[in-house]
């Protein structure tokens, strides 16, 4: 079983070693590159004010965060969530690295390792050079809806960049279809194969008296058979 963790977060600015926090995780969870339906939603108080700027991509206000649990008592759902050695999926997966280790470091947790991180925008640059790589750009090159993306939600962003993921990895729909048109044809084939042969009467397969004569020549023949020892 192959499990993965599509995640996002939001945050109040930039730069967590200027003072910006996470006040939104969103992760949702993937086994054999298709969507279980476990998802994970967390909001956090900043414990900071968060600029108007962030509120205008994000929507999520100082009046929603201020009665939010802070980082330090949530960040174990998080952790539990994406387990000990499950791949991570990430757009532009070094801005949310930086935040999640920066405030997994202020709590005395062991920093994510960048080894489980797979980068979907280093995928989109290598695959579709000098094209937009961003969340929007690849839901309209694959034809995802992304038109309830308002605002940044991360649970939602990560619901979009699951489906944009599987596209890069070249997706399921072709695949399943490919396996099935290929299936049909050997079917096609085989029974075409199977009416093309001429009808044949089934041999007999009983003995003649002949053969059965030289069975018995042959067996009077063989010295001190295992079957006549005692």
């Amino acid at each position: 079983m192959i499990r993965e963790i599509v995640l996002d977060t939001e945050t109040t600015g930039m730069d967590p070693f200027s003072g910006d926090r996470i006040i939104e995780i969103g992760a949702v969870e993937l086994v054999n590159h298709l969507p279980s339906g476990k998802t994970c939603q967390i909001y956090i108080n900043p414990e900071r004010d968060i600029p108007a700027e962030a509120t205008a991509v994000h929507g999520i206000t100082n009046d929603f965060v201020k009665d939010k649990p802070v980082f330090s008592q949530v960040y174990t759902e998080f952790i539990d969530f994406i387990g000990d050695d499950s791949k991570l999926v990430i757009h532009n997966a070094e801005f949310d690295m930086k935040f999640l280790n920066w405030e997994l470091k202020n709590v005395g947790h062991p920093e994510i390792s960048k080894t489980r991180v797979v980068d979907t925008l280093m995928i989109a640059r290598k695959k579709f050079p000098g094209s937009p790589a961003n969340l929007d750009a690849l839901c309209r090159r694959f034809s995802i809806d992304n038109t309830a993306r308002t605002f940044h939600g991360a649970l939602l962003d990560s619901e979009l960049l699951a489906e944009v993921y599987l596209e890069l990895l070249g997706g399921r729909q072709h695949g399943l279809s490919l396996t099935a048109n290929q299936s049909a044809a050997q079917s096609e084939t085989v029974n075409a194969a199977a009416k093309s042969r001429p009808f044949r009467e089934p041999r007999p397969h009983t003995a003649s008296a002949e053969e059965l004569a030289a069975h018995a020549e042959m067996i009077s023949q063989l010295k001190e058979p295992l079957w006549k020892k005692a």
